[in-house]
């Protein structure tokens, strides 16, 4: 019931604040009720077993038994950070827009609080439509707070990132319908499933070299929803000009989990149920990860505006976990899933920085700033701690994901690695470029003519201090972070062409069972 909990507390809260009439008390109230939701998911972590690689906490309730889809979730290794990351990010990015979140406060806090549970429910739900129903329904909030509350562009950033997601999504729909009719192969009644574990059973037919074969098509179907979703290059147009738009807290949620739904469903679906396909075509994503490391890295160097420039650099980063990802190797898998967590920390961090000075000089162009470090000293201690962690300097978390990625990766495509590690290059000229421009180049008059309240206050301050301690803590002391991980990590390596997962240290039930049956069948 912990995990039911976790997803529908943030909707039962939202549901909850109709009925509130004070504006003033919205905001408040919406950072008491993530804040309890936050220790809700610590609750989940105490009780979340390492050794175990399976799912653990499930619940599975039939909702349509005709066609075997039913309310099913459980949490495993691969889920467990991105679920905390999540439950983190949510009040951070709310504190993060206090102030700037200044008309239709309650609208925009309904918004954050459904947003979050369509993010719990995606990374948690086990069976396919369920999971389709919380990956499609996270556009709506998202859709709003881009519209309602984003910048002058802000409908046409909406329109594009809706019709993007969509389009990818009724990809991964037609994939799903078509594996729920071959599950119905699994037992003699010919009862169709949508759950995962049903879907890793299936023995789907792979011709190398025929591009037509069910499993190809069934693998682009999925890879292609959930590569915009991330974005990869050339799918990622949508991305800049929806950070650019968002307010704070929607860059925040957008570049910390919204992305990972991508990523997260490439290692969650896409290589645990077409290997082959995954190892044949896995020199597409080498070199789109590639391509999309050097790409996002080269135009971000030429933007004048900081927040385009961090979107651009989010796009580059992300080819990273890419490349991690299709590496299917131990070290590419755990720094590809540890990348995600130090993207959402990192890039989070940075968005929640250029929304905080944004809102004191009402400009994001490089060139109106200069001489910041000296107005702004803890901002810009903050804001170098983060850039050091965006460029992977060792001791902070994007060293650790990046060294293993590029481990991995070597393992697989010693020349894709030859090219990815030319990104970090890119990456600590234009981050440092940009640094040397804003706090120590020559003073632009424009924002430092009033050097008064340009730095951070106390709420700011506490705001960033959870995600600072999180770059050092993971930096030096990762093991407590890819403990959790191994189990799964490791299953999903040795169990490659035939992946299972244990349900509560059960077997997986069959197509026609729920999992209490199985696992009380089992326990007699």
């Amino acid at each position: 019931m912990l995990l039911t909990a976790l997803i529908f507390a943030p909707l039962v809260f939202a549901l909850s604040l109709v009925f509130v009439p004070s504006e003033r008390a919205m905001k408040p109230l919406t950072l008491v009720m993530t804040s309890l939701i936050f220790l809700l998911s610590l609750a989940i972590l105490a009780g979340f077993d390492s050794a175990t690689p399976g799912l653990q906490m499930v619940q599975q309730v039939s909702w349509v038994p005709k066609w075997g889809i039913s309310y099913f979730v459980g949490i495993d290794g691969i889920s467990l950070w991105l679920v905390i990351l999540t439950a983190l990010l949510t009040p951070l990015s709310l504190l993060g827009g206090w102030t700037s979140i200044d008309k239709n406060v309650k609208g925009f806090c309904i918004a954050l609080l459904a947003l979050e549970t369509t993010m719990f429910g995606t990374f948690l739900a086990m069976d396919a439509i369920l999971f389709y129903t919380f990956f499609e329904f996270s556009l709506i909030p998202m859709y709003f707070m881009i519209g309602i509350w984003g910048g002058s562009r802000r409908l046409y950033a909406t329109v594009k990132f809706f019709i993007f997601t969509m389009t990818g999504s009724l990809f991964m729909l037609l994939g799903i319908i078509a594996m729920m009719f071959m599950t119905a192969t699994l037992n003699p009644e010919g009862q169709m499933s949508a759950s995962f574990l049903d879907f890793y059973k299936i023995n789907i037919p792979f011709v190398a070299g025929d591009f037509l074969n069910t499993q190809t098509v069934l693998f682009f179907a999925f890879a292609f929803a959930f590569a915009i979703k991330c974005p990869v290059f050339p799918l990622h147009t949508w991305l800049p000009d929806a950070h650019v738009e968002a307010p704070t807290p929607g860059s925040v949620i957008l570049a910390g989990v919204l992305l990972k739904m991508g990523t997260y469903g490439l290692l969650r679906l896409v290589i645990p149920v077409f290997p082959e396909a995954a190892e044949h075509y896995a020199w597409i994503f080498f070199f789109i990860g590639s391509v999309g490391i050097i790409y996002g890295a080269l135009v971000a160097m030429v933007q004048p505006d900081i927040k385009k420039l961090v979107a651009y650099s989010s796009v580059s980063h992300m080819g990273y976990i890419i490349l991690g990802l299709f590496a299917m190797n131990a070290h590419g898998l755990t720094g590809g899933l540890y990348q995600m967590l130090n993207h959402g920390v990192s890039t989070g961090a940075l968005f929640l920085l250029v929304g905080m000075i944004y809102e004191r000089t009402h400009t994001r162009e490089i060139k109106n700033y200069g001489g910041l470090a000296s107005a702004a000293p803890i901002f810009t201690i903050l804001f170098l701690i983060v850039t050091l962690s965006s460029i992977a300097v060792p001791m902070t978390n994007g060293f650790i994901g990046e060294f293993l990625i590029l481990m991995g990766t070597y393992q697989a495509s010693p020349i894709t690695a030859l090219f990815a590690v030319t990104g970090v290059v890119l990456g600590a000229a234009y981050m440092l470029w940009m640094v040397k421009k804003v706090f120590y180049g020559e003073e632009a008059g424009t924002v430092l003519e009033h050097k008064e309240g340009l730095d951070l206050n106390t709420r700011e301050i506490l705001t960033l201090s959870p995600l600072i301690v999180l770059i050092f803590v993971m930096g030096l002391f990762p093991n407590i972070f890819l403990d959790k991980t191994k189990a799964s990590i490791d299953s999903i390596i040795e169990n490659r062409y035939k992946y299972e997962l244990t349900v509560d240290g059960h077997q997986a039930p069959s197509v026609k069972a729920p999992v209490a049956a199985a696992v009380e069948a089992e326990g007699n």
